[in-house]
């Protein structure tokens, strides 16, 4: 969206012997413990351990390989790179890329990822490395004036997606069958037309997401509802659902989603203008997006990222500028664990759980 500036791998466990429910469960002590406990005990509670990029671009891509690994891609045109849990990081920026805004990384490993720039017409591009970031290739450009490119996924190492914001009244859709070396325009009668203002999010990289190897969805918002689109074969035809999340503004709508499998879902948001309240900014779903239920307790503020802890049905983090949140129910209500600023949050299979965002901000989740 003009103005605003999914993933599954292996590895070691974020602690050994520490499960997802003994994760989830020291998530959900960590408020009452940071609250009342001794410092001692504090330190023992899982929680965010910032790491030095060296650097001050906001980054809203991320893609978590493993605890040890992990890529971040922002502004200016940065991206960066770490193989050993964030104590160092490789500046791996495309050449020539300092006037591009990067909002959207997907990595299949720790050597080969794509990312998205946004922007009007030729702004919004696709490049992609297959060494690290050593060298790069770009596999799109977009001569659409149109067209402003929001966010990308894959299904697997081949497959992949990105949207555009609509283009004559429809949202576009990239698509790739060769991991990202190559892009084709879908054709557009199997998406709903577009409601005035509608457009999607370039907050976090959120925006469109899939689950399993045909399933995906997009979100949106700044028109009068903020829907979810959702698509079973890849992208061809698409069915678009209204949420419960408030819209009617073009800072308001649905800005990240998140599916443990193809029928449960979350989707977070608001409003991301700092001086306004975002009230039912979070929902849920049980049946792959056909109905949205509000959180009985949503996020209590304006939240951009949104992911499932990994291996669990029941517990998610959300972030966003004021704070983290974290749920143990499946989206129902929602606890505010850390108030550090984060635009976009990513897990592993590993329990290797990263969160980046403003001011070269990177962490990942310790015990």
């Amino acid at each position: 969206m003009r103005g605003l500036g999914k993933k599954r791998r292996t590895g070691r466990s974020v602690t050994v012997g520490l499960s997802v429910a003994t994760l989830a469960a020291a998530l959900a002590a960590a408020v009452p413990a940071r609250a009342h406990e001794p410092s001692h005990e504090q330190v023992r509670t899982p929680h965010w351990a910032v790491k030095d990029t060296g650097t001050d671009a906001r980054f809203r891509g991320l893609a978590a390989v493993s605890r040890n690994s992990a890529w971040v891609a922002g502004s200016k045109g940065t991206v960066l790179r770490t193989t050993d849990g964030g104590a160092h990081w490789r500046d791996v920026s495309p050449p020539g890329a300092a006037d591009l805004e990067f909002r959207d990384v997907e990595a299949f490993d720790a050597r080969r990822a794509v990312v998205l720039a946004i922007g009007e017409g030729e702004a919004s591009r696709v490049l992609r490395t297959e060494d690290g970031g050593a060298t790069w290739t770009e596999s799109f450009r977009n001569t659409d004036a149109k067209a402003f490119y929001d966010c990308l996924t894959f299904f697997d190492p081949r497959h992949g997606l990105a949207m555009s914001d609509p283009v004559d009244g429809r949202f576009r859709i990239l698509s790739t069958g060769d991991g990202g070396r190559s892009w084709k325009v879908l054709p557009s009668r199997g998406m709903p037309a577009a409601q005035e203002g509608e457009a999607g999010f370039a907050a976090s990289g959120q925006c469109l997401v899939t689950s399993g190897p045909r399933d995906v969805w997009l979100a949106t918002g700044g028109a009068a509802n903020a829907r979810v689109l959702h698509s079973a074969d890849r992208g061809l035809t698409w069915t678009a659902t209204d949420t419960p999340v408030p819209a009617g503004d073009p800072a308001r709508g649905v800005f990240a989603l998140a599916f443990r499998d193809r029928a449960h879902g979350l989707a977070v948001g608001g409003d991301y203008r700092a001086d306004q309240a975002s009230p039912r900014a979070s929902a849920v779903t049980a049946d792959g997006g056909r109905t949205w239920t509000t959180a009985d307790r949503p996020v209590p503020a304006y939240r951009s990222g949104v992911t499932w802890l990994p291996h669990s049905r029941t517990s998610a983090l959300a972030v966003g500028p004021t704070g983290t949140d974290l749920t143990t129910d499946g989206g129902r209500t929602w606890r505010t664990l850390d108030t550090g600023s984060y635009d976009t949050v990513d897990c592993t299979p590993d329990l290797g759980c990263w969160a980046s965002g403003e001011k070269g901000r990177v962490a990942r989740l310790e015990r």
